[in-house]
């Protein structure tokens, strides 16, 4: 029983920090590195470094300058792109971490699933906040920047203190990301397509003159036609062909 309770531990410990690592890495640091040195945890040897107050420190001081970033709007976008190179390797390297002194093999195969735990947690995080800013207000952003915060800290205290809760929290988790990441790329996408428009760096696309409702609605979906402009081609549709007709 010791070993099970043991390795259910293990593998809360590992999937957990990876998961948080994806959304506030510098969080997920300073959780840890408190933790170990307030003896509320016993960290994995390779862990043990996180409980230097320099590392403390450091992540900390991090914290607070993602707090702020995070919440304006753009600059959480700009700083999401540039920590896609820290949080997804940072994440692999603590997953190696957490699984302590073991066979080689198994620390490589858990930072590889840190690492891709981590990747989908940052993929979410930064694609809804790239939706999230074409709200005009900043409230919206805020709220979804604290969420973020509270569910890290949430979700390694659960990690730590009640492992199988969290497993099957991530578990649930995962399942809604295979539904949700999909539709995220979607959405980022035809964003994309549109800021592209708007600089010249993409060219407007101009429905045919003989098109149907079906051509529309595939280039309203790839987003290369707003909602506007969907709705004036189709009425002109119904016109176009009354007019061939007659012709």
């Amino acid at each position: 029983m010791g070993e099970y309770q043991e390795l259910i531990a293990t593998l809360a410990l590992t999937l957990g920090v990876a998961w948080a690592s994806g959304i506030n890495l510098y969080a997920a640091v300073t959780v840890l590195g408190l933790s170990g040195v307030m003896g509320y945890i016993d960290l994995p040897p390779a862990l043990e470094l996180l409980q230097d107050p320099l590392i403390i420190l450091a992540a900390a001081f991090m914290y607070c300058v993602e707090f702020m970033a995070d919440k304006t709007p753009g600059v959480d976008t700009a700083w999401d792109a540039l920590h896609s190179f820290i949080r997804i390797p940072a994440g692999a390297l603590l997953a190696a971490g957490a699984v302590g002194p073991v066979n080689p093999a198994l620390a490589v195969a858990a930072g590889l699933l840190g690492g891709t735990l981590s990747a989908a947690t940052h993929a979410t995080k930064a694609g809804s906040r790239v939706l999230i800013n074409t709200s005009p207000e900043p409230f919206s952003n805020w709220m979804a920047s604290i969420l973020e915060d509270v569910a890290v800290f949430v979700g390694l205290w659960a990690a730590l203190q009640h492992p199988v809760v969290f497993l099957l929290a991530l578990l649930v988790f995962l399942v809604a990301l295979c539904w949700l990441l999909p539709k995220l790329w979607r959405g980022v996408t035809a964003i994309l397509r549109k800021l592209g428009t708007w600089l010249g760096l993409v060219r407007r696309a101009t429905p045919p003159q003989r098109s149907n409702h079906g051509d529309l609605e595939r280039l309203r979906s790839d987003g290369l036609l707003t909602e506007a402009e969907y709705q004036r081609a189709a009425r002109r549709i119904p016109r176009q062909r009354s007019g061939h007709l007659a012709s």
